[in-house]
């Protein structure tokens, strides 16, 4: 109940009794509003320890070598192409695997009327000499006469050569015995370039073991003189390297040329009858072998900016340590400076 006095004017004034009842109630009422919550408090969380792939620096031997599958080709080809540009193909008288011998005409050009010429040129040139001979017995004394119907003979005798010579170039002729390696694909009716090779005609009684690199990188290292070890069918042989980009000889055909750039040639020893041109074997050869030495996984090598080093762990952390490479193998590399036998090398990043 309010206790409530009247004054002038009509109106009321709160009593102090009123006024400490309207204070409980307040407080009261804030006393029914939600608690705040107090923040939980993180969890203590471990740190997680980084785990190292090590490797303990060791002495060992290692080697470095080149691996590949060779082809066999002809120690001797011939490349044969027409040397005038103008002519047309008329006929290419073999295809890949063609077994040839010398004097055999390989392809030819169209010669139009020149076979015709030549037989009226021959007829010509024989008129020729026996109006010569005419001269000798009619007029024995005249040497001018005999002399003029002379100078008639060879005149016609020079024009029967050249073409006969003219019909000669028109044929394509190989020079060995041997078998058609490669055609170019040209055909009938088309025009030929000059120095242009159209046939390769490769002499199968000579053969190497040719090996071309895609990465002229791995001919680092390889000389003549080299070993290499040879696999037919899984059967060894023994091989010596015969040829490398530097000892190659020139050719006339820019494609030999940038074949030999990045090739090396080996001579097997003791070929069985069954191998041909174009069989495959392995090949192995060895440009650089050290024993004793330390090395790590190639894995563990970094390199930045001309810089190499390996990161070792010591106690919980990383460190770096610059290094001296030696021979690098496909999987292992030596260490000559930066690291000791026994050290630990991480290996992964």
């Amino acid at each position: 109940m309010w206790n409530k006095d009247k004054v002038a004017g009509g109106q009321r004034l709160w009593t102090p009794l009123a006024v400490t009842v309207a204070l409980s109630a307040v407080l009261s009422g804030c006393s029914l509003l939600p608690r705040e919550e107090e923040a939980l408090k993180p969890p203590l969380v471990k740190p997680v320890k980084e785990n190292f792939e090590l490797y303990e620096v060791k002495r060992g031997n290692i080697t470095k070598q080149v691996t590949g599958v060779g082809t066999f080709a002809s120690d001797r080809l011939q490349y044969l192409y027409f040397p005038e540009s103008g002519g047309r193909l008329n006929a290419m008288n073999v295809s890949l695997g063609t077994k040839v011998a010398v004097g055999d005409v390989i392809a030819q050009l169209e010669t139009g009327d020149l076979v015709s010429k030549i037989k009226q040129q021959e007829i010509v040139v024989e008129k020729a000499k026996i109006v010569l001979d005419q001269t000798k017995e009619e007029q024995r004394g005249d040497a001018a006469s005999i002399r003029l119907k002379l100078l008639d003979v060879q005149k016609e005798q020079i024009q029967l050569d050249l073409l006969k010579g003219q019909l000669e170039r028109a044929k394509l002729v190989s020079n060995v015995d041997g078998i058609v390696t490669f055609v170019d694909p040209i055909k009938q009716g088309d025009p030929v370039t000059a120095y242009k090779t159209l046939v390769t005609v490769s002499d199968p009684k000579r053969m190497k073991l040719v090996y071309e690199f895609s990465n002229l990188n791995d001919l680092t290292g390889i000389q003549v003189g080299m070993q290499a070890s040879v696999k037919i069918k899984g059967k060894p042989f023994e091989g010596q390297v015969v040829q490398i980009p530097a000892t190659a000889p020139q050719s006339e055909v820019k494609a030999v040329n940038d074949k030999n750039a990045k090739t090396v040639v080996i001579s097997v020893t003791d070929l069985p009858p069954e191998v041909t041109i174009g069989n495959n074997a392995d090949i192995t050869i060895v440009t650089e072998q050290r024993e004793n030495v330390l090395m790590i996984p190639k894995v563990g090598l970094r390199s930045y900016l001309g810089r190499d080093y390996v990161q070792v762990l010591e106690g919980d952390s990383r460190k770096e340590i610059d290094v001296e490479k030696g021979v690098v193998s496909s999987t292992e590399v030596e260490i000559r400076k930066g690291l000791k036998e026994g050290q630990k090398v991480i290996l992964n990043n």
